[in-house]
Order: structure tokens, then sequence, then C-alpha cells
């Protein structure tokens, strides 16, 4: 069981806070840094200083870190058109030296596109949409060096692409498909990820959604590997009232971060992600949502990753 950190700096993060939490993540021993890709705030905060680009700042952690994985959980393919996204995340992956995993999704909060001028179609062309990105940033990665790339659909066309740059990980950076819908997501998962994430939910609901991605992939005739994993809200503490100390600074109550989150001690934690693990989960993210709280993730990395 992989841990990754997962963070919402929409919610109010600088760049200089990500790069902290970043590096810390890496100096702790996770196996990851994410972020989501959001351009607006949700729910009783601020957002100052403001949005920070997802690709830009990861573009920025790449060169200073060396270690720990970069991605998006996820990616809104309403943001961005499929051509110059494949060409910002290949030159990302250049910069980390591989390290880059991609996350891809409808993108779902109407609020920021109408903040920043963005489109927003219905979800059900959103997600035709996102299967056509799916289909063009997985064939320009993979276009032989020397060869070049077209492609024809209802939304988008590529005519005679160079495929350019390539990523430094064969094939394109690893790609992650979320979400519990019962029967596009399934599809997509097992036609283009590498990893399937379901977020925020009980591992029953979980288990659920794994076994009708399992059976999508069966029915698709997939051979290769699926990695599984889970996103869960964290607030962990060494004894009752550091924990609620923790939710309070997240605006939570402990009751329901306990039913919907990785809440409680250490060891209350681990317990929960080995029910995940039990249903095949092999990452977990750990969406960490005050930033300036460092010593929270040094908690989770001596008291909880080192039980896994």
């Amino acid at each position: 069981m992989r841990l990754r950190i997962f963070t919402e700096p929409q919610q109010g993060a600088s760049y200089e806070t990500q790069l902290a939490v970043a590096k810390a993540a890496e100096d702790l021993g996770f196996d990851a840094y994410f972020r989501s890709d959001h351009y607006v705030k949700m729910g009783d905060v601020t957002g100052e200083p403001g949005p920070t680009d997802s690709w830009i700042t990861l573009g920025a952690l790449a060169r200073e870190t060396s270690r720990i994985r970069l991605g998006t959980l996820v990616t809104a393919a309403t943001f961005r058109h499929p051509g110059p996204l494949a060409i910002s995340v290949a030159q990302v992956d250049q910069m980390s030296g591989g390290r880059v995993d991609f996350g891809l999704g409808t993108g779902w909060f109407e609020e920021e596109h109408t903040a920043y001028g963005i489109p927003f179609p219905s979800l059900g062309e959103r997600f035709a949409r996102l299967e056509e990105q799916l289909e063009i940033l997985t064939g320009l990665w993979g276009t032989p060096g020397g060869e070049t790339y077209s492609f024809s659909g209802e939304h988008y066309t590529l005519a005679e692409s160079p495929a350019l740059p390539k990523p430094v990980q064969a094939g394109g950076p690893p790609v992650i498909v979320g979400g519990t819908g019962a029967k596009r997501t399934p599809r997509l998962a097992a036609r283009y990820a590498d990893e399937y994430n379901v977020p925020f939910n009980r591992p029953e609901d979980t288990g659920a959604a794994f076994d009708r991605v399992r059976a999508a992939c069966a029915e698709a005739g997939r051979t290769k590997p699926l990695v599984y994993s889970v996103a869960q809200v964290v607030c962990c503490g060494r004894d009752e009232a550091e924990v609620r100390r923790r939710a309070d600074a997240i605006g939570r109550q402990v009751p329901e971060l306990r039913t919907n989150g990785l809440t409680g001690t250490p060891g209350e934690l681990v317990d929960k992600i080995g029910r995940f693990g039990e249903l095949g989960a092999e990452r977990v993210y750990l969406q960490v949502l005050d930033l300036q709280d460092l010593e929270h993730l040094e908690l989770l990395a001596a008291e909880v990753m080192t039980k896994l």
C-alpha cells in the first residue's frame, strides 16, 4: 500500500506553500504529491491568494523535487484542448525525469467555468469530450517517433500532428480515470486507464465501484493489470483533542469525517486503510486540506505509513 499526498490549492495556497508540502512529502517518504485542478474555491474560505494553474505548478515542482511522483486528481477536460494539454504534460514529464501520473476527468464545478469564461456543456457532452481527449492524448504520446497522428471526432480534429514532444515514459504517463459512474466510467477506465480511483467513498461503495470496473475490463478482454486506488480526506491526531483541533482547522466535524474519511488516531487510520486494501486498493491519496500543518504529514509518515 502506497500513500500519496493530495492537495486542494484552490482553497488558498501559494506556489511556495505547495512547494513546502511537496518537499516535505518527498523527504518523509510519501509516494507522490498530487493536486486538484480547480480555479475557484469551495465552501467557507476566502481562496486567497487565488488559484494556481496545476500544470504550471507541477512543472515548477518537477525541477525542485527529485524522487516523488507528481500528478493531478484530476485535470478537467473542459479547461484545455487535448493537443496543447498533451504538450504540457509531456513537457512536465521531461522536466521531472518521467515522474508524472496523469488524471483526467470531465470537469464538474460549473461556478469556476462561468467565473473564468470557460464553456460548460452538458454532462453527456463532457463525457464525449473526455473520451475523445483520452483517445487523442494516449494516441499522441504513443505515436512512434518520425510518424504523425491524426484524429477526427465530433469535438476535436487533429491532422498530421508531429506528436511531439514525447514524454520520458514510454507511451506516456500512466493515466488515471476516477469516479463512481455505473457505465461510462468503468468503460473508459477499462479502455484507457492505468489506474482507477474512487474518491471520497465508504469501503462498501468503493468495493462495488471496483467490481464494476473489473467487470468492464473482463468484458473488454483487457489483460493489462489495472491499479486500483482511493482518495480520502485525512485528519489524524495522537489523541481525540488533536483530531478535533485538525478537524476544526478545516471546518469539518469529527463524526462526519470518521464516517466519510480517514479520521482518528494512527491506529484507526491503519485499520480503515486495511479495509480498502482488502478490496484491492494499492494506493491511497490522502487529501490534506490544511497545507500549513506540516506536522500532520510528519505524524502520518511516522505512525501510519510505517505500519502499512
